[in-house]
C-alpha cells in the first residue's frame, strides 16, 4: 500500500496549488484527480474553451427543481480534469472586493482580511502588464490582457461609457467599479491553468505523484485523526491510500461536502437517514451554499459579425492557422473579454457584474436565440439566497440533491432585476445600437416603462448560474463552521479543506483566483508559516 507525507483529493485551482506548494517544500504528495489529463488542444486554446463543457472533463452538476426561478433545475457545470475549473473557464482573473475579506475576517475568519490575503495574491501572480502595489509580477499564475478584442466587445465598453459607467483598466486595481476588459490567465496565447501555473513546474519531481480517473469516495480514520482516503478508479476498482500527515480535500464546493458526509461527517440526522455511521455531527456540512447568478439580456445584429459557431470552412481554417502561426486572432480570446462593475442600486460599491459575450448565448438545457447578436449578463455580485447539498444515499456513485435557493431572497431579484434594466439601457446607447436589429425577449422600448413584474418574470425566467459555487464548507468560529480558519476540519487531526467550499461568503466576481490564494494559505498552514506574504520555496 501506498503511502505519502500528504494526500490531496482534487487537482483543481486549489488543490493544483497545495500540492506543488507542498512538493516544493520537499514533501512526498499524492494528488489525485477524478477526470482525465488536461491534454486536449481544446483546452489549452483560449477560443475553444465552451467544446469541454458537456464531455467528459466536466461533470455536469444540477440542482433539484428551483421554487423561484419557475421550478426549473439549474446546470452547474464543474471542471474535471487536472486544473478542475481553471482548466475549462473564461480565464478571468478577478480577486473580488477588498471589504470581502475584511467581512470574513470580522464574521470570526481571522487572518483572512484584505491585508492579510494581497500579499497571498500578489505571490501567486505573474502579471504581464502591471506591477507593485497591488499586482505581482514573479508568480507562476500568468496574468495578460487580451490580444484580440471583438468589435461588439469594443462597442460595449464605448456604450457603457456613454451610459454613465467610467472606463477602468484594472478591475483589481485601488476601485473594481468601471466598465473595461478583462484580464485573463493566459499567457503568449495559452490557458494559464493551476495545472499549467503550479504543477507544471513540479512534475517531474520523485516526491510527486499525480493519478488522474481517481475518484475520491470517503476519507480513512483512526479515530479522530485522518490517515488516508478511499478511492474508486474508473475501471470501477478501488484502492485504498495512507498518508503520514494530513488529508487535504480539494474537489470543489459541491464534492467536497459530499466526500465529508459519505465519510460520517455532517449533519447527524441527515447522516442516519441515508444509512451512514456518524463519525463527527458536524451540521454546517453542505449548508451555505451560494452562487452567481446571471439573466441574459440579448439583441440580435443588423450584420453577421458575432463570434460563436458561424465560421466554417475556409474562414475557420483561417482562424487555426492564424493562431497556429503567430498565436493571435480570434481563437486567442477568452470569448467574454469585456465587462463591468457597477452599483446598480445604488447600495455604495458594486453589485452586478456583467459579463459580456459578442454572440447569443443559451444554457445547458437551453439553445441560444437564432441568428448573430451579443449577449449581456449581468449578476447579482453578492446573493443573499442560501442552499443545501444533501445526499440522496450511501452510494458514493448517487447524485446528492440541491436545494440551490436561487432568488428565495427578495433582494436578489431586486438586484438583479436593476442589472438587467441598466443592460437595456446600455444597449440602446449609441456605440452599440448602431450594430443592433433590436432586442430578443423583452418588449420595446425605454427600460423604465417596462413594468417591475415584466422584468422578474423574466429573470425568474432564464436566470442562470455563471458556474462559481461556494460556501459549502465554510470555516469560522461559530457552530455551523465547518473548518476553522486554518482550514481544518473542525473535530479532527490531520484534516483539511482547501477550495471555494471554505468561503463563508461568495467574493465579488470570479472564483478561480480566490481559489487559487486559498490553496496557497492551505499550504501556508501545513507548512507552519504564520505570515501570509512570506514567499514559497521555489
Amino acid at each position: 500500500m501506498d503511502t505519502f507525507d500528504y494526500i490531496v483529493a482534487g487537482a483543481g485551482s486549489a488543490g493544483c496549488t497545495v500540492a506543488a506548494r507542498l512538493v516544493q517544500a520537499g514533501r512526498s504528495v499524492l494528488l489525485l484527480e477524478a477526470g482525465p489529463p488536461d491534454n486536449h488542444p481544446f483546452i489549452h486554446i483560449p477560443g475553444t474553451f465552451i467544446r469541454v463543457h458537456g464531455t467528459r472533463r466536466t461533470w455536469m452538476y444540477r440542482t433539484d427543481a428551483q421554487a423561484h426561478v419557475n421550478g426549473r433545475e439549474v446546470f452547474i457545470p464543474q471542471g474535471r480534469t487536472l486544473g478542475g475549473g481553471s482548466s475549462v473557464n473564461a480565464m478571468i482573473y478577478i480577486r473580488g472586493q477588498q471589504q470581502d475579506y475584511d467581512d470574513w475576517a470580522a464574521a470570526g475568519c481571522t487572518g483572512w482580511s484584505w491585508d492579510d490575503v494581497l500579499p497571498v495574491f500578489l505571490r501567486a501572480e505573474g502579471n504581464r502588464r502591471l506591477g507593485a502595489p497591488l499586482h505581482g509580477t514573479q508568480g507562476p499564475l500568468k496574468v495578460s490582457d487580451g490580444v484580440y478584442r471583438h468589435p461588439l466587445s469594443q462597442a460595449f465598453v464605448r456604450a457603457a461609457m456613454e451610459s454613465g459607467v467610467p472606463f477602468t483598466d484594472d478591475f483589481n486595481g485601488p476601485r473594481q467599479e468601471g466598465v473595461g476588459y478583462y484580464q485573463t490567465t493566459t499567457d503568449a496565447g495559452r490557458r494559464c491553468s493551476a495545472a499549467v501555473a503550479y504543477l507544471g513546474p513540479v512534475r517531474g519531481r520523485s516526491n510527486l505523484v499525480v493519478r488522474t480517473g481517481m475518484q475520491v469516495e470517503r476519507v480513512l480514520f483512526d479515530g479522530r485523526r485522518a490517515i488516508g482516503v478511499a478511492v474508486r478508479a474508473d475501471d470501477g476498482s478501488l484502492h485504498e491510500y495512507r498518508c503520514r500527515e494530513e488529508v487535504v480535500l480539494s474537489a470543489g464546493a459541491l464534492a467536497t461536502p459530499k466526500i465529508l458526509m459519505l465519510s460520517g461527517v455532517g449533519d447527524g440526522v441527515h447522516l442516519r437517514e441515508v444509512g451512514i455511521g456518524v463519525r463527527h455531527d458536524l451540521p454546517g456540512v453542505g449548508r451555505n451554499f451560494q452562487d452567481h447568478l446571471a439573466a441574459s439580456v440579448y439583441a440580435r445584429t443588423r450584420r453577421p459579425v458575432s463570434l460563436l459557431g458561424h465560421d466554417r470552412g475556409v474562414k475557420a481554417l483561417g482562424h487555426g492557422l492564424q493562431y497556429v502561426a503567430a498565436r493571435r486572432g480570434l481563437l486567442t480570446s477568452n470569448v467574454i473579454e469585456s465587462g463591468a462593475f457597477v452599483d446598480a442600486t445604488g447600495c455604495g460599491r458594486p453589485n452586478v457584474q456583467f459579463h459580456v459575450v459578442p454572440a447569443l448565448t443559451g444554457d445547458v438545457d437551453r439553445a441560444p436565440p437564432g441568428g448573430h447578436g451579443i449577449s449581456l449578463n449581468p449578476c447579482a455580485l453578492r446573493p443573499r439566497s442560501r442552499g443545501t447539498l444533501r445526499l440522496r444515499s450511501a452510494d458514493p456513485q448517487a447524485s446528492f440533491s440541491l436545494d440551490a435557493g436561487f432568488l428565495s431572497h427578495e433582494d436578489d431579484l431586486r438586484v438583479m432585476v436593476a442589472g438587467v434594466r441598466l443592460a437595456r439601457r446600455i444597449m440602446r446607447a449609441r456605440s452599440l445600437a448602431r450594430h443592433l436589429d433590436g432586442m430578443l425577449m423583452l418588449p420595446d422600448g425605454d427600460e423604465d416603462a417596462i413594468p417591475q413584474q415584466v422584468y422578474e418574470d423574466y429573470v425568474r425566467t432564464v436566470a442562470k448560474t455563471v458556474f462559481h459555487p461556494v460556501g459549502t464548507c465554510r470555516m469560522g468560529v461559530d457552530p455551523l463552521a465547518v473548518v476553522s480558519p486554518e482550514l481544518r476540519v473542525r473535530g479532527f487531526e490531520g484534516l483539511r479543506v482547501a477550495d471555494a467550499s471554505v468561503m463563508p461568503r461568495i467574493v465579488s466576481g470570479n472564483t478561480n483566483a480566490p481559489s487559487i490564494m486559498i490553496g496557497e494559505r492551505c499550504a501556508d498552514f501545513m507548512l507552519g508559516r504564520q505570515q501570509a506574504g512570506e514567499r514559497q520555496a521555489a
